[in-house]
């Protein structure tokens, strides 16, 4: 079983677990700076993490909202708030240091060591990916990703496949060459619909969502139990390593898990 060429990641969830004290509680302190009285407690905002990129986010909550602007305003307000909202999270991540997920660092070290290249696919704001990287891996974080596509790069947002397909055209290699880590159901759907072969790490806001189409299923990078399909040996626990990923990809088995 060989390595792959590549690893994709998505970040918010899947890097780490930024959504309920980064992105929600920065989206709270934007509608109040705009003198807003609006506030998403933790399950209004895990209702609304089905809806992909933070603008959209705001502009779909509005449409339940009485006290939300006119229509033709809601545009212009949505592009403030987010504005606003990317700018309160870069200060949060600076000064609280949201951890990447257990495992997430052992495996990309593994890859820099082995020559697999590492990629960012994401439908966050290019902004809200550096400050959380620098935080982790300084001011030059972007040496260690060959390739970073995020949400303002493409037209449209997981769960279509455009994210993907722009970091394989940038990488230069197929999609079965690839492997890309997830944590959704929109983000496996992206990644499944450009043919690249995913593997799903359940997040605190997606534990237990249905999910389809996945080469394997798992609780976390930390762990090589607990997986579908399972792992050889996986009563010797440790981080999740290639050897793994090229163990599920060899296999090739598409896996679904129902809630």
């Amino acid at each position: 079983m060989s390595d792959p060429k590549a690893l994709l990641w998505d970040v918010d969830g899947t890097i780490a677990e930024t959504e309920r004290d980064g992105h929600r509680v920065a989206f709270n302190l934007a509608f109040e700076a705009c003198g807003l009285p609006w506030r998403w407690d933790e399950a209004h905002y895990g209702k609304l993490l089905r809806i992909t990129g933070g603008r959209e986010r705001i502009l779909h909550d509005m449409r339940d909202r009485s006290d939300a602007p006119l229509a033709v305003e809601r545009d212009r307000l949505a592009a403030t708030l987010h504005a606003k909202k990317n700018a309160y999270y870069a200060e949060l991540i600076a000064n609280t240091k949201i951890p990447l997920r257990p495992g997430v660092a052992e495996l990309m070290e593994e890859c820099l060591r082995r020559g697999v290249r590492l990629g960012i696919a994401t439908t966050t704001s290019r902004s809200n990916v550096d400050a959380l990287l620098r935080v982790h891996f300084g001011a030059d974080w972007r040496k260690r990703f060959a390739v970073v596509v995020c949400g303002e790069d493409v037209a449209r947002k997981k769960p279509d496949p455009e994210v993907y397909r722009l970091a394989l055209d940038a990488l230069g290699i197929g999609a079965l060459e690839t492997v890309a880590i997830e944590d959704s159901p929109g983000g496996v759907a992206a990644a499944r619909a450009s043919d690249v072969p995913v593997i799903v790490t359940r997040s605190a806001y997606f534990p237990n969502d249905t999910v389809e189409g996945a080469i394997a299923i798992g609780p976390g990078l930390h762990t090589r139990r607990g997986w579908v399909p399972a792992l050889p040996a996986a009563e010797s626990d440790g981080t999740v390593t290639l050897q793994d990923v090229a163990y599920w990809v060899g296999r090739m088995e598409v896996v679904s898990q129902f809630s």
